[in-house]
This record gives structure tokens, C-alpha cells and sequence, in this order.
């Protein structure tokens, strides 16, 4: 398949283009405002209780909403009825946030795993990207899922995260999750984005989007060794 050219170009926002104390990472009002900048937008999601996919990081509600509990013993309704910490802002659904960006920004949709629910979560993740018609990738640290993606849904984009890859023993695992999970591109750790292992796949024609970059110094890091970057907590 022939990844959307906005892979490579504009930056992506990690979790939105969110600002401490105003407006929540992961939340429609960080979507929008990377929007209206003109970047990409990475999320994350997770499955409720009764089976809705939700944008949130965390397995616990308790660093962004302050309330106890894990997403996925909750209903999709009770989480809605939380806000999210530095606003008013609830926890989105996936539905509502591709409603909301409709095409205007690429997405990098971040798959997290948890204790249950990981294959009913991939599926369903995939049921709503692959309706979607902006551009859109689903991305996920584990190899297998991708996997079942690269069966399932091979239609969709899809790429394979991962950190640790400047320890040189890590190469054989690597190797190994790549075959498992056939991807069209990698997310990497900034570190890992400059390793050998990631420079010869990326020579080889595998692009490689670096995360997450904190300051300009980061981006002049990895600048030329990597087809895009995730950033937060400044503009590039």
C-alpha cells in the first residue's frame, strides 16, 4: 500500500497540541488546536467496559482526571462523565475525535495494550480507522497485534513502535518483531531512531517517524535521520 504523504510532513502532535494547565493532552481541544496549526495529531486508545473505544494514555484515570479506577472497568458513559485535569474537557470516544479532525490532520493511532480486551481493542480500533477517509495509521508496540492487522486489515497502515534499539542485543528480537509485524513504517524512541538497526531500515526503504521530541535540540537530533517527528511542549 502507498502510505499518505502526510506521514512524512507536517509534525505530528503528541497526544494533540495540548498546553500544561489549559488544555488537556488527549482531549477534542487539543485535536482541534493541532488542527487549526496545521500538524499531525498521535493518540492513544483504550476499550471501556462495555466495548467503546476511548482516547486516553494512561491504564488508570487517576493522573489525568484525578478519579480512581482503570478505563477498562469503566463504561463508556461513566468515563464520559470525567474531565480531563488543566480543563472542562471529557475523555473522548475514537468516533467523536475522527468526527471532529474529518480529514484535516494525519492521525497516528496509538493502540495501547492492557490487562484485557487487547484483540476485541484492535479490532474494533481497526473497524473505525478503516470507515475513516482522512489520512490514518494505527500504531502499536506490540509485533502480533500488528500482526493480525497486516492479516485482517491489510489495508490499513500501520506502524510498529519500539524503544531499546541502541542496545545491540536487542537486534535479533527486533528482527524478529518486524517479521511478525510486517510494518509500513516505524515510531522509535529518538535514541532508537538513530541506531544502526533503524538507519539500515530506514536505507532499505522502511520510514521512521521519531518520538518524542521535547525541545529544538531533540529535532536537531534526529534531523535527516528520520521521515518525521512526534514533539510536544514546543513548536517545530
Amino acid at each position: 500500500m502507498r502510505l499518505p504523504d502526510v506521514l512524512r510532513s507536517p509534525p505530528i502532535a503528541h497526544r494533540g497540541l495540548w498546553t500544561a494547565g489549559a488544555v488537556p493532552e488527549n482531549s477534542l481541544a487539543a485535536f482541534e488546536a493541532a488542527c487549526r496549526a496545521g500538524y499531525g495529531i498521535e493518540l492513544d486508545v483504550r476499550l471501556s467496559a462495555d466495548g467503546e473505544v476511548m482516547v486516553f494514555h494512561d491504564e488508570a484515570l487517576t493522573r489525568m482526571t484525578g478519579q480512581s479506577g482503570a478505563v477498562e472497568t469503566m463504561t463508556a458513559d461513566q468515563l464520559a462523565g470525567a474531565r480531563l485535569s488543566g480543563g472542562s474537557e471529557p475523555i473522548p470516544t475514537l468516533a467523536r475525535t475522527l468526527e471532529l479532525v474529518s480529514a484535516r490532520s494525519m492521525l497516528l493511532v496509538e493502540i495501547k495494550s492492557g490487562p484485557a480486551g487487547a484483540a476485541a481493542l484492535t479490532a474494533r480500533t481497526a473497524d473505525l480507522l478503516e470507515r475513516y477517509t482522512g489520512p490514518v495509521a494505527a500504531i502499536r508496540f506490540d509485533p502480533r497485534a500488528l500482526g493480525w492487522l497486516a492479516e485482517h486489515r491489510p489495508g490499513l497502515a500501520r506502524g510498529l513502535d519500539a524503544m531499546g534499539l541502541e542496545d545491540p542485543e536487542l537486534g535479533p528480537h527486533f528482527e524478529q518483531a518486524l517479521v511478525l509485524a510486517d510494518p509500513h513504517f516505524l515510531v522509535l524512541e529518538l535514541q532508537s531512531a538513530l541506531s544502526p538497526i533503524a538507519q539500515d531500515r530506514r536505507a532499505r526503504g522502511l520510514p521512521i517517524v521519531a518520538w518524542t521530541a521535547r525541545s529544538p535540540a531533540d529535532a536537531g537530533r534526529v534531523a535527516g535521520r528520520c521521515d518525521n517527528l512526534i514533539f510536544e511542549g514546543f513548536t517545530p
